[in-house]
């Protein structure tokens, strides 16, 4: 378009009276992320995730507003009229799958993915150990200020797990396990460095979600949420799938799992011993993405 710009001079009133009355269309490619999975071996993290674009290229438009005369180089440019919803008898090519150019790689192993994790975390906790063995926590109190070392009240700091080794160890120690990670869920991967700065994990993308969100209600007894946890697991085909919602955060409260993790320390209600032992460990120390 600059081209055809600079052949009338610069001159949007005579380009656009030129092209108005063409055939000359915008094509664009639009598309979603796609997955594909190979087990690697019988572990829940044994396997390669490949991240893909499906692409689809449509024709969007004509390539300029029959309607509208442009008044600056910025409206011809970036137009603003080609059509977000198209119809199919406008598709082009495609659908052409492409790697993904993403910073944590489009092709993953996850269990050599979770030991970079773990790496990268334990590296930068042992590179503040001369902070942290320094620092004291200081409380004031009636009998004067009371000052404790850190590493004394918080003696596993070094021994931290990143979540993401976690998700996949509670899937692997849960009733969920006879069932693939990958199934269920696409891992968001990231790995990059920002002002200098190792960033490394991912966030999970369920793959099979319930139709509505469950929410914690202020008067609703535990029997009652049990009740609806189980619904969960039924409609994504999934047992333990709603504590994998709950880490993820948007389709399952977690509320309702602190609820139910009280409801099972009172012995009000009831878990497979593998489940209870996963979400009370969760409700002890708690993450999520």
């Amino acid at each position: 378009m600059t081209a055809e710009l600079a052949k009338d001079g610069g001159d949007i009133k005579a380009l656009w009276t030129r092209l108005k009355d063409t055939d000359l269309q915008i094509t664009e490619w639009r598309g979603t992320s796609a997955f594909a999975f190979a087990p690697t071996g019988p572990g829940t993290a044994d396997y390669i995730q490949i991240a893909l674009g499906r692409e689809v290229e449509w024709r969007a438009g004509p390539i300029v507003n029959p309607d509208y005369r442009p008044w600056g180089e910025e409206e011809l440019l970036d137009p603003s009229w080609p059509r977000q919803s198209l119809p199919e008898t406008d598709r082009l090519a495609g659908p052409v799958y492409r790697l993904l150019d993403r910073a944590g790689g489009a092709f993953v192993h996850i269990r050599s993915f979770l030991d970079r994790c773990s790496r990268v975390e334990r590296d930068k906790r042992e590179a503040q150990r001369p902070e942290m063995e320094r620092r004291v926590i200081r409380e004031v109190g009636p009998q004067g200020t009371r000052e404790t070392p850190f590493l004394e009240a918080v003696p596993d700091w070094f021994n931290y797990v990143p979540r993401e080794v976690r998700f996949l160890q509670d899937w692997e120690e849960s009733t969920a396990r006879p069932q693939s990670v990958f199934e269920h869920s696409a891992l968001d991967v990231r790995d990059y460095t920002h002002k200098g700065e190792r960033e490394v994990g991912f966030i999970p993308r369920p793959l099979k979600h319930p139709k509505e969100r469950l929410l914690m209600a202020s008067d609703a007894s535990v029997h009652l949420l049990m009740d609806r946890i189980e619904a969960v697991d039924s409609e994504v085909g999934l047992s333990f799938g709603r504590f994998f919602l709950m880490t993820h955060g948007h389709w399952v409260d977690p509320d309702i799992g602190l609820a139910i993790a009280q409801g099972l320390k009172a012995q009000r209600v009831r878990l497979p011993d593998p489940d209870a032992r996963v979400l009370l460990r969760w409700a002890d120390r708690s993450y999520g993405f």
